[in-house]
């Protein structure tokens, strides 16, 4: 079976979550099953073997399931991006707009070098405001983005086009 359609097997789609018209992809149950996880961390190690990254970046929640098992599965270290008061170090912080509102992000400052080469994975890619703050926090560390993976990414949604330059690449397409 092809990766995609398998991986698609696996997530289980939600209507009306969390508002009526909303069609939500669950992830939970790609993860809950062993197979699936696995194929779904080989395929990015594999993608990105030979590219040089040096460190997995990780925004909160889900990307620091599938970081976590890049990370090791690349044997690279995983640094997290989490929302305001959850990192005891200093840190530095991007905001971001939302459809009502905005949003900010940090990184602990010293998390990266300018010799640092990172891959940012996370679970969806959607209209590419949390990944371009991510890409933002990595560049204000000085070091490369080389690229950023997401298991699934909504096309119809056009988030790829905010992280430009940056190499894109998903597993699942809708």
């Amino acid at each position: 079976m092809e990766l995609e359609t398998f991986l698609k097997s696996r997530i289980t789609d939600m209507p009306d979550f969390p508002k009526p018209g909303i069609l939500f992809r669950d992830i939970t149950t790609l993860i809950a099953d062993g197979p699936a996880l696995k194929a779904t961390t080989d395929a990015f190690a594999a993608h990105f073997a030979g590219k040089g990254i040096t460190k997995i970046v990780a925004p909160e929640a889900r990307g620091f399931i599938f970081g976590t098992a890049l990370g090791y599965a690349m044997g690279v270290g995983v640094v997290l991006v989490r929302k305001p008061g959850k990192l005891p170090r200093a840190t530095n912080a991007v905001s971001y707009e939302l459809e009502y509102g905005t949003d900010t992000l940090h990184m602990h400052a010293d998390a990266l070098t300018a010799d640092d080469r990172v891959l940012i994975i996370d679970d969806v890619l959607a209209t590419g405001g949390t990944a371009q703050a991510t890409v933002e926090l990595v560049q204000l560390s000085g070091a490369t983005v080389g690229g950023a993976a997401f298991v699934i990414e909504l096309d119809f949604l056009a988030g790829r086009n905010r992280l430009t330059p940056v190499e894109v690449f998903s597993l699942v397409h809708y």
